[in-house]
């Protein structure tokens, strides 16, 4: 399973792709089969399962059960590299371009070297851009960085090719988790216009008209979190 080369092939053909995101310390295990049920039935492409911490050391359980319980490529979206299992398919190889804290720009990539130099994982370099979504996030807290305000369209898109430029594979607009103000489809539109490799947005994202909205802007792949985890009914609105 290439992962990278389908999103490629997607973006290119004009197909949109949607990832449910899994926090490993709100998902019980108890619960995968039933939710999984519910993606199955979805118009949802992608796993990616992540979150801001893992406190209780879940992630490689999570992943388990939700390998036993779908075909859709599960793809890790660490928020460090104890995150990091090789239970998965793909691993988004973050770098928090926004933020000027060097833990997250190169020093948890070197610590998850001597893991991931020998697993099957997909490794996916991916520059990752903190946009204000209206409220202090779980990654703004965690990162100690803080997020390029929504007004600042001409940083966020340098920033944004920065990452293309040094070699990214995939450049990720995000919001935070339950942010309260998506990206903005301005934002969205600009960006996605002048990178030639593919864009995804989340955080924020808590309807069908919003997601619809993200992707005719330009989102390659949006990825929807927290309203899964809210309201699983917000499913039937996504049906194939």
């Amino acid at each position: 399973m290439n992962i990278y080369q389908n999103i490629l092939e997607a973006k290119k053909e004009g197909k949109k792709l949607l990832a449910v995101l899994i926090d490993p310390e709100k998902m019980p295990l108890q619960n995968i089969p039933s939710f999984f049920k519910k993606v199955t039935a979805s118009i949802a492409t992608h796993i990616f399962v992540g979150g801001s911490t893992d406190i209780n050391n879940q992630t490689e359980k999570v992943v388990a059960a939700i390998k036993k319980n779908t075909q859709l490529p599960v793809v890790l979206f660490p928020g460090d590299v104890r995150q990091i299992t090789n239970k998965a398919d793909g691993l988004l190889f973050l770098s928090l371009l926004s933020g000027r804290n060097p833990e997250y720009l190169i020093e948890q990539q070197i610590k998850s070297v001597p893991f991931v130099k020998d697993t099957h994982l997909e490794i996916i370099p991916t520059g990752y851009i903190l946009i204000d979504g209206g409220k202090e996030t779980a990654v703004q807290k965690v990162s100690k960085t803080t997020p390029i305000d929504q007004d600042n369209t001409t940083l966020i898109l340098n920033t944004g090719l920065a990452g293309q430029f040094s070699g990214k594979k995939l450049i990720y607009l995000e919001a935070g988790s339950g942010a309260t103000i998506p990206v903005a489809e301005n934002i969205i539109s600009l960006v996605s216009k002048n990178l030639t490799i593919p864009l995804i947005v989340g955080g924020g994202i808590k309807s069908k008209k919003q997601l619809e909205t993200a992707f005719s802007a330009g989102a390659d792949l949006v990825v929807i979190g927290t309203a899964f985890e809210n309201d699983e009914t917000f499913f039937e609105d996504l049906k194939k």
